[in-house]
């Protein structure tokens, strides 16, 4: 926010950022929860609407399911418990949101009763398990938000995304002002959050104008540790372009080709004999490309799976095709 405060304020509107660094935090590292740790975060400026605040959770939902983790998407807004607890004082919400935000719903209840709010207990057991806007809606009543919110969700519906509604979250009720979400992983044990997000205006106090705004920052270092280290890289063939001297310039279109699709292509720098280049690719590669004289005068290549020592004649497109199925 601060950088679009001196920097942004002038680029049409909604802006798209996101940035990559390392942070640092003065807690008892643990796993998953380090001194230093990297965070990946996306921001959304200016866009007041449903749509922005669904765009910002299907981003963050589609990073983390391409990195391949395996996570929970939970959805929830502030004027839920903002409502609910509208009669507290600040000082009793606080100690409430924070009962909220460790999960522990039963001292939050217990709160309630010290300070003879018992008509609220019931409100507060069935608002933390509500799991449908029906749900939310029956117990707190229509609120103001309530289309943007139900437009939001329906959004969310038409999306695909599998998420699940969660009145509780209580993650910085000082800091968002709308949507929350968050997503919790696999075999992280407590420290199981790898992202926070929600609705916010903050530009104001860097000193630009009121602007609403949406994001979410994922934990990087949480990230590799609930994938693992051996499916943090999917497999890919390695690919080595075996050609003749009369090939060379085919070889570099075919290589240029299969590289923008993603493929691993090498390709001989040292002028190697045909004989050579086919031993090199024997030890490394788990295909070789032949690129022949009759390749070049067909625009085609040969395809040799380096396992079993079949191979085919395809078009450049039909070999690309193939190398990405795998």
């Amino acid at each position: 926010l601060r950088m679009y405060v001196e920097e942004g304020r002038s680029l049409n509107k909604p802006v798209r950022w996101c940035y990559f660094s390392d942070c640092f935090r003065y807690e008892r590292p643990q796993k998953g929860r380090y001194r230093q740790f990297w965070q990946f975060g996306a921001e959304l400026i200016g866009a007041d609407s449903a749509m922005g605040d669904a765009e910002v959770i299907i981003l963050g939902y589609d990073l983390l399911r391409t990195a391949g983790v395996k996570f929970v998407l939970r959805i929830g807004h502030l004027s839920f418990m903002r409502t609910l607890l509208a009669d507290l004082d600040d000082e009793d919400k606080k100690k409430i949101r924070a009962f909220l935000d460790k999960r522990e719903e039963e001292a939050a209840v217990s709160h309630l009763r010290r300070i003879g709010l018992d008509d609220l207990c019931d409100p507060l057991i069935s608002l933390c398990s509500a799991r449908t806007l029906d749900e939310v809606f029956a117990v707190i009543g229509e609120i103001p938000e309530a289309a943007r919110i139900r437009e939001m969700f329906s959004i969310l519906d038409s999306s695909g995304i599998p998420y699940e509604i969660n009145p509780a979250i209580a993650r910085g009720l000082d800091y968002y002002t709308g949507v929350v979400f968050e997503c919790f992983a696999e075999g992280l044990g407590a420290e199981n959050q790898i992202l926070g997000g929600g609705a916010y205006r903050l530009a104001h106090l860097f000193g630009g104008e009121d602007t609403p705004s949406a994001g979410f920052a994922i934990g990087f270092d949480r990230v590799m540790v609930a994938v693992g280290e051996e499916s943090w890289i999917p497999w890919q063939p390695e690919v080595i372009i075996v050609n003749t001297g009369e090939g060379r310039d085919h070889a570099l279109f075919v290589a240029g080709e299969f590289r923008a699709n993603g493929i691993i292509t090498m390709i001989d720098l040292m002028d190697r004999s045909f004989s050579a280049q086919m031993k090199a690719a024997g030890k490394s590669a788990d295909y070789a490309v032949i690129i022949g004289k009759d390749e070049v005068k067909a625009g085609t290549v040969t395809l040799k799976d380096m396992k079993t020592g079949t191979q085919e004649m395809l078009t450049v497109p039909e070999a690309v095709r193939k190398l990405t199925s795998l």
